[in-house]
């Protein structure tokens, strides 16, 4: 079984899970109870047809795997958020705006494009 971050808004009581397709709704129901004592109200399952429209370098087709989807109802009252792995850094709106970045950035083409003073006035396009 894996956690499947939705593609759709779920509602707050609902968890999604990618599960092997053998695996039957009593069997998620009893998982969840027996191991993470987790109170389910239902589990719904559909399956998730692979997608057979890639073609290999001998153009023929190759059909991505099945597999079954469970949206497990967490029951009395319980509900489910899911953890906020990367989130934004502080640090990030303190450096400054667009104006100082964009001012930054000319300094350093202004430096860049600078002729070279060992070349004595010749042009740029005057290879020595």
């Amino acid at each position: 079984m894996t956690l499947v971050r939705p593609g759709k808004e779920q509602p707050p009581d609902t968890v999604q899970f990618r599960i092997p397709i053998a695996m039957t709704k009593f069997d998620v129901q009893n998982y969840l109870q027996s191991i993470y004592n987790i109170p389910v109200s239902c589990v719904r399952t559909r399956i998730q047809y692979g997608s057979n429209k890639k073609r290999n370098h001998l153009n023929q087709r190759v059909k991505q795997p099945d597999y079954k989807m469970a949206y497990v109802q967490l029951g009395q009252g319980k509900t489910f958020q899911f953890p906020d792995l990367f989130p934004e850094k502080e640090d990030a709106s303190e450096q400054g705006s667009i104006e100082q970045i964009q001012a930054e950035f000319m300094e350093d083409e202004k430096q860049r494009q600078r002729s070279d003073p060992r070349r004595g006035g010749l042009n740029d396009w005057f290879g020595l």
